[in-house]
């Protein structure tokens, strides 16, 4: 199984995560930063649902790649930037779709997941 590398240089902590999908990569009192890299589950040829979170926004970084944030039961598209800061707030629907190459930051509660998540299908 993928692991997050982690190394101390300097007195600081720096993590990073190479594979394909979602692992948090550091987590602190009720948050966490945590990877999305490209997996078949973000290609848009394989949607299926969307999702919302029932107790904390999310926010999203484009690091490198391309990544489209699909928001509201109206799927509006919105093609991600590099290093801008997307905030989807607490109840939003939302799906993001990458292609090979992508990586995405992400900060949330660290305790999001399915028992605070609904799932709309499509």
């Amino acid at each position: 199984m993928a692991e997050i590398e982690k190394q101390r240089v300097g007195g600081i902590d720096i993590y990073d995560y190479t594979e394909n999908g979602f692992m948090p990569a550091m987590k602190f009192g009720s948050w966490r930063v945590a990877y999305l890299n490209h997996d078949d589950c973000f290609d848009e040829k394989n949607f299926v649902k969307l999702e919302k979170h029932l107790e904390t926004d999310e926010v999203f970084v484009l690091l490198e790649g391309k990544a489209t944030l699909i928001i509201g039961e109206e799927m509006t598209r919105i093609e991600m930037e590099q290093h801008k800061v997307y905030n989807v707030p607490v109840g939003v629907w939302h799906h993001i779709f990458t292609t090979e190459g992508t990586r995405v930051l992400i900060v949330e509660n660290e305790d999001t997941g399915m028992d605070n998540a609904e799932f709309l299908f499509v």
